[in-house]
């Protein structure tokens, strides 16, 4: 499901509630948003916590406000300001600034903060860096697909950025205010998308109160973005076996539903398998074979949109 997180909250505090709501234990959401942040939690409940390692891998799109001037210890709003400094004119001139962002776009290399959920030999940073002291984090490689000026004010950026998973805009906000030869700190995150999950798809808490929480289940089989295979009969009961599909066998609809097989198996594409409006399984189509063999079994199913 997709909720829209509010502010405040953790993503924790979301999964424990659903998890009220439901009565269900197997719960998990598919990419952390802090406290600080609100917008698009994806939740998944039952036998589709077993998607969260698809679906957290998808690209993200985040309206963020960049507050320039001040550095702080965990590179938000919610940190301790450790330094000041007055920010150059070109921050307030539009036409610098939207040029600048687009030098953003394409791979780079990012430090994650010092305050994140990242572990290293057993050591959590934010836990180190709250006792004073620091794990020694390694660059990661990411992907800024859009940075575009939403807005500017005396000494704040509004900015749409599209990044792919596991990208901190808390770390991009603190090297752009170095970029421009000043500090600068997130002063706001709303994330408003995932892979192919929107915002307007989401619902508050509120909303799920005294309702079938059922209701409120998005498509996995959409969320996931996976190509689609339906199958019927015997074969959908092979395919809740985890026994291995023969390309040959596909029905000619589903396959006018996938890329051409040697396109396929290049890739190694997954698919997912779909019985009526049931996601079954995830499968693989490796390299070189003729079949596609089973990622994962989804016990049960797990059920689309009514």
């Amino acid at each position: 499901m997709a909720i829209d997180k509010p502010l405040q909250a953790s993503s924790h505090d979301i999964v424990n509630r659903i998890r009220s709501l439901t009565g269900e234990g197997r719960v998990g959401h598919a990419g952390t948003l802090d406290p600080l942040a609100s917008g698009l939690l994806l939740v998944c409940v039952g036998p589709a916590t077993r998607l969260t390692h698809y679906l957290i891998k998808h690209d993200k799109v985040y309206l963020a406000r960049i507050v320039f001037g001040s550095a702080t210890t965990t590179d938000d709003a919610e940190g301790e300001v450790i330094d000041r400094s007055l920010p150059p004119e070109e921050v307030r001139d539009a036409f610098y600034v939207a040029s600048f962002l687009k030098t953003l776009h394409g791979q780079q290399v990012q430090l994650p903060p010092a305050y994140s959920a990242i572990k290293k030999n057993g050591q959590t940073a934010y836990k180190l860096a709250r006792k004073g002291e620091a794990l020694e984090l390694e660059p990661r490689s990411i992907i800024v697909e859009e940075a575009t000026l939403e807005g500017i004010s005396e000494q704040c950026w509004d900015v749409r950025f599209s990044v792919s998973a596991g990208t901190y805009i808390r770390a991009l906000a603190r090297d752009i205010g170095r970029a421009m030869g000043t500090h600068a700190h997130l002063g706001s995150l709303r994330r408003i998308r995932s892979g192919n999950v929107d915002i307007s798809q989401a619902f508050s808490l509120d909303q799920l109160q005294d309702c079938n929480i059922e209701d409120f289940f998005i498509d996995p089989a959409s969320a996931l973005g996976l190509p689609v295979t339906t199958v019927a009969g015997h074969q959908a009961e092979q395919v809740r076996l985890g026994k291995a599909l023969s390309w040959d066998e596909l029905g000619a609809v589903n396959r006018k539903q996938m890329p051409a097989r040697t396109d396929v198996q290049q890739k190694s594409q997954l698919i997912s398998v779909v019985e009526d409006n049931e996601l079954l399984a995830i499968y693989r189509a490796d390299s070189g074979s003729e079949l596609l063999l089973a990622e994962i079994v989804l016990s049960g199913g797990v059920r689309g949109v009514r």
